[in-house]
């Protein structure tokens, strides 16, 4: 079978990494799958913070799941344009009738086939009369590159099939170059795979709606969801395993199947998971923390902090303060990031919006930002054609939040139950969690 990539949502959070990377290492590990950890987007302050403390690499970036000329690709045997057309004759009986001809730099020259063959010997000795008694040995002893086709159209290696699909049953061709970003042989793909490329397997950690999926989720085989949020799932062909459990964090999910298969996690992976905990559960202090949390964490604890680890030393409070510093500042980083580091989409009543949520030490932080977030969040909803966008900023210290909206807003979000501060944001006391608190009463007062 195909590797499967586990992965989490776009603008990824240190929950939706921890997940994938968890998941990827216990379906590796219990399953023996080829499984390979992968992010959606690029990483946010925290999480590279957590992957640098843990001495861990980033995961594989995917953004799109809409197959790549690589996946149909095969790497042939090659010569090169000088050599005898008897080593393309003997390439050519072990890959099926086809030798990729290739200059010393790497670069394509053509490719010897059955019909450039038959042109080769049609012009060379078929309208010779002198030539007809050549023997095959002759003939073999030309140069490869008498016998190459050089019109075949060349393709990027990482490009998507679908987006070249009718040039290519245009062509006249039944093989093509692949090649890399500078234009050096990759391989050679056939006609017949890219018409029917592989697709790509997918597990979705962290979510389960189309609008926070990667690029081009209808085009890849979705094998399982495991998530902690509302649903709002893709459509699939066939039944997959799908887990949507009353939890803080994807990473207690993750971590309580590893308990259940009898595993213990190494440090550093069960490091990521409780970092992934601590983040969505804001410590085990959100509202969304259950028991389940706080028992998975001390679980996670005894092997991150164990003896040898990068975590030696620490303890659940140390490295819960380390981890929520390690997101909690704004001064340091553009407006048009903040807005977009952690932003989700949402529809509701015909309506498509954003709400956003960055975390800080200290809601003063604001006073100075104010006035660049707020056109943040203006360009935010023009460049993506959102109805409104919203900011969510929250003191991880003192558990309550300051919410900024774009000025080009629906009448009804002034009813928000929040006190309305001289500056123009609202004061959300007690309000840490965007999923448990601050969604629903978006929507009940957009569905009224």
């Amino acid at each position: 079978m195909s590797a499967l990539y586990v992965l989490g949502h776009v603008n990824p959070d240190t929950d939706s990494i921890a997940s994938a990377v968890g998941y990827a290492w216990l379906l590796q590990e219990r399953d023996g799958q080829e499984t390979i950890a992968a992010r959606a987007g690029p990483l946010n302050p925290q999480t590279t913070w957590v992957l640098n403390r843990l001495e861990m690499e980033s995961p594989t970036l995917l953004t799109d799941a809409s197959p790549r000329f690589e996946s149909v690709t095969r790497r042939l045997d090659t010569t090169t344009p000088d050599q005898p057309l008897r080593e393309a004759w003997a390439i050519a009986n072990r890959t099926g009738g086809v030798t990729p001809v290739v200059d010393q730099d790497g670069t394509p020259y053509g490719l010897v086939t059955g019909w450039s063959l038959f042109s080769f010997l049609s012009e060379t000795v078929g309208p010779n009369p002198k030539l007809l008694g050549r023997s095959i040995n002759e003939i073999l002893d030309f140069p490869c590159k008498e016998a190459c086709d050089v019109e075949v159209p060349r393709f990027p290696r990482d490009a998507r099939i679908r987006d070249s699909l009718n040039r290519i049953l245009r062509l006249e061709h039944n093989d093509f170059w692949v090649v890399d970003k500078e234009g050096k042989y990759f391989g050679v793909c056939r006609q017949r795979d890219l018409l029917n490329p592989p697709r790509l397997r997918l597990i979705l950690v962290d979510h389960n709606e189309s609008r926070q999926a990667i690029a081009s989720l209808e085009e890849a085989e979705l094998v399982e969801v495991l998530d902690h949020h509302r649903l709002d799932n893709p459509s699939t062909i066939e039944p997959i395993r799908f887990t949507v459990d009353v939890v803080g964090s994807t990473s207690t999910l993750v971590a309580e199947r590893i308990f259940e298969a009898g595993l213990s996690a190494p440090p550093d992976i069960a490091g990521l998971l409780l970092a992934g905990l601590i983040s969505d559960t804001l410590a085990l202090t959100s509202p969304t923390s259950t028991e389940r949390d706080r028992q998975t964490a001390e679980r996670l604890g005894r092997w991150a902090f164990a003896s040898g680890g990068p975590l030696k030393g620490e303890t659940l409070e140390t490295y819960s303060q380390a981890v929520l510093e390690a997101s909690a500042g704004l001064l340091a980083r553009d407006p048009m990031e903040i807005v977009s580091t952690d932003k989700k989409l949402y529809e509701a009543s015909g309506m498509r919006f954003v709400i956003a949520q960055a975390e800080v030490t200290d809601l003063l932080q604001i006073e100075d930002l104010r006035e660049p977030l707020h056109q943040a969040l203006d360009d935010l909803r023009a460049q993506n054609g959102l109805d409104f966008t919203m900011l969510m900023v929250t003191d991880v210290v003192q558990s309550s939040s300051r919410l900024l909206i774009s000025s080009e807003a629906p009448a009804i979000l002034n009813d928000l139950p929040f006190a309305r501060l001289p500056d123009g944001t609202l004061e959300a006391k007690g309000m840490v969690s965007r999923k448990k608190q601050l969604v629903p009463v978006v929507f009940s007062l957009l569905e009224e």
